[in-house]
């Protein structure tokens, strides 16, 4: 009789509601070491490892932020939760509830101590840092040949200033002799007097992928350099023996990158600020010059027996000027009351009594007769109208009672 074939999601189903309905792994506690680390949005994924075996684990947001502490590659741990299988990958995993800290593995007590040992030795001092060249010629990059790595790099070092050459040295990043091959090519480019500085560089990975990087006789291979040695190491947040030896630290190999080769783009900004400074500082000295070139000009003028002429000219002018005004000002004021004057002497006058229709009588002597007593019956007389005078004989003289 044949079986019947099952189809892969049939058969992960029956693995994966054998092991859901299994009494241990529904709750499980299981020991050993974190590698792998890694933050994600949903929650943190790791491994956990012993000396002979690992098991892929996974501990989301709504159990992870529980925690009281920070997981750290190499640290050893007791992880509970439910163990059942990832049905897109068809592999089984820790889904991880809690986490109870045991200490720190074999891997990261051996980092710990090497830095406290090559501490204490002074490797680490940064008084014995030797600096960073700001222009350097040419760039020895220390790292495996292939990779994104040495792309990054190179592309950066291109886009920042082409005129830097970059000597790629290919060396082991990890695996048993990656660090005597590091050492090799660290040695080897000491020997060239040709190179400014030196980028030691690999990507992220876990601490058992770096470690090449975290062994005495690197360390003490970078600490001997002649030339300044910049280590580029894994992640931001990755940390390696030879990044506390080196001269300078930099956070990823890009930033390496960024940090060595100078921005040809920010030089040619400063010459052009430099350029309009000068501009500017010239035009402003000539501006100044001029002013007082002018200024010299003024004086020299003001102070000549041409503008002193000038300027008495001109006081005779306005002397003139000021005497013509207060000549026209009294005369004006003279010409004024004058008619003033004549006004009031009209307004007296008994000539002006005539225009009303009365008439002044004279004598023959042709004095103003101002009473009857003062004439006699057929004494001619004279008398004055407005427009003319007339002759007349006195017939009757009358005297008022």
């Amino acid at each position: 009789m044949q079986l019947k074939a099952l189809n892969v999601s049939e058969i992960t189903d029956y693995i994966k509601r054998m092991m859901d309905n299994d009494i241990i792994l529904r709750n499980v506690r299981v020991r050993g070491e974190i590698s792998n680390l890694k933050y994600h949005s949903t929650g943190i994924y790791f491994t956990l490892k012993d000396e002979i075996a690992s098991l892929k684990c996974v501990m989301f947001n709504e159990y992870s932020r529980l925690l009281n502490f920070t997981l750290q590659e190499g640290m050893s741990v007791i992880a509970a939760g439910r163990i059942t299988v990832y049905e897109k990958s068809g592999t089984y995993q820790l889904y991880v509830q809690s986490i109870q800290s045991e200490g720190i593995g074999a891997l990261y007590l051996a980092f710990n101590q090497l830095k406290e040992k090559l501490q204490k030795e002074g490797l680490f001092d940064p008084e014995k840092k030797k600096p960073i060249p700001k222009h350097p010629k040419k760039i020895a990059v220390v790292t495996s040949p292939t990779g994104a790595v040495i792309r990054d790099i190179i592309t950066i070092s291109r886009r920042r200033n082409p005129a830097v050459d970059i000597l790629v040295v290919p060396v082991l990043v990890q695996g048993s002799s990656a660090a005597e091959d590091i050492c090799n090519a660290l040695r080897l480019v000491n020997r060239r007097n040709d190179i400014d500085v030196i980028i030691l560089a690999r990507g992220g990975g876990s601490l058992e992928e770096i470690w090449p990087f975290n062994e005495e006789k690197v360390a003490r291979c970078i600490y001997a350099s002649r030339l300044p040695v910049v280590s580029a190491v894994g992640h931001e947040t990755d940390f390696t023996i030879s990044d506390f030896v080196a001269d300078l630290r930099a956070p990823t190999p890009s930033a390496a990158a960024e940090i060595v080769v100078p921005d040809i783009k920010v030089y040619q900004r400063e010459l052009f600020l430099l350029k309009t400074k000068l501009l500017t500082l010239m035009t402003a000295e000539l501006n100044r010059k001029k002013k007082e070139f002018e200024g010299l000009k003024r004086a020299l003028y003001l102070n000549s027996p041409i503008k002193k002429s000038e300027v008495l000219k001109h006081k005779v002018e306005n002397l003139k000027k000021d005497l013509y005004n207060q000549m026209a000002s009294i005369c004006q004021q003279k010409r004024n009351n004058f008619l003033i004057l004549v006004e009031k002497l009209n307004s007296l006058s008994p000539l002006n009594v005539l225009t009303r229709g009365y008439t002044i009588v004279l004598n023959v002597q042709e004095r103003v007769i101002s009473s009857v007593k003062e004439i006699k019956p057929y004494e001619e007389i004279k008398i004055l109208f407005k427009d003319g005078k007339a002759k007349a004989t006195v017939q009757e003289v009358n005297e008022d009672e």
